[in-house]
């Protein structure tokens, strides 16, 4: 049901923005606003504990595919450098 839903942009999902690290995570589909916004801190307490800078949550009904993560630039991670 929740596919369906993703698919027609009926889902519920939260669009979780942090800084320092500078990316935005997609939390869901759920079917009702509800039903997200009980599971939300959880998951947001998750990304808390890896210390951003700054974290801003919004829900909003609309349809997702992958990726459900998204960096401001990988290509320029410190480890990749040499």
């Amino acid at each position: 049901m929740r596919n369906l839903a993703n698919g027609l942009g009926m889902a519920w999902w939260a669009r979780v923005e942090t800084h320092s690290p500078d990316a935005i995570y997609w939390f869901g589909p759920f079917i009702r606003r509800s039903t997200l916004e009980a599971a939300l801190p959880a998951f947001l307490d998750d990304l808390r504990s890896e210390a951003p800078a700054s974290l801003q949550s919004t829900c909003l009904r609309t349809s997702r595919q992958e990726p459900l993560t998204e960096a401001a630039d990988l290509a320029q991670r410190p480890e990749d450098s040499v």
